[in-house]
């Protein structure tokens, strides 16, 4: 198998995904702050955090192979929903999203020969949720690491009454946006 790319993510969801158009890749995760700056907006936020994933990783594995990085965040009434602290932050997130629409942003960064971004923006719909639900799902252990505390992959998907845009962009790798910039770089999916 040869590699046609670095995935700077240790996300499973990412690598799913990947696999699910065959592309073949690296997994090298980088670490960088993900703290969202004084005032940035949820857009700006997300793509500078895949633009600074993908710089980082190119910076620490080189220019071998392209590196392609994203980055999804939860937006409820432009305010960023990142991975809860804790168990009172993540209920607190559940039921600010129970009967709310809120969007999910997902960008892209892929630098090889040149520097590639794309954002994909899903707006998702949450049925009202009970409080016993919303219980249950933190204790399932599914929330814990995920941006506005759900899965729409996994049995958070239950949760959700409607979606415009793109499914895999709301699971952390919009497909359609990546295999675009996969061809600007020369690698094809069929």
């Amino acid at each position: 198998m040869t590699i046609q790319l670095i995935l700077a993510s240790a996300s499973p969801r990412r690598r799913e995904l990947l696999d699910q158009i065959s592309v073949n890749y690296q997994v090298c995760p980088v670490d960088i702050d993900e703290t969202p700056l004084p005032n940035e907006a949820p857009l700006a936020y997300v793509r500078r955090m895949a633009a600074e994933k993908s710089a980082a990783g190119m910076a620490r594995y080189g220019a071998a192979f392209p590196v392609l990085a994203a980055d999804t965040t939860v937006v409820l009434r432009d305010v960023i929903m990142g991975k809860p602290k804790d168990k009172e932050d993540a209920l607190a997130m559940l039921r600010l999203l129970s009967g709310n629409r809120h969007q999910v942003f997902t960008s892209v960064s892929l630098r090889g020969r040149q520097h590639g971004e794309a954002v994909s923006i899903t707006d998702v719909t949450f049925r009202c949720l009970t409080d016993a639900e919303i219980v249950a799902y933190w204790e399932s252990g599914e929330p814990q690491d995920k941006a506005g505390a759900y899965a729409i992959q996994g049995r958070g998907g239950v949760f959700v009454e409607s979606i415009k845009g793109s499914f895999s962009g709301v699971v952390g790798l919009p497909l359609f946006e990546t295999a675009q910039l996969l061809a600007q770089q020369g690698i094809t999916i069929f």
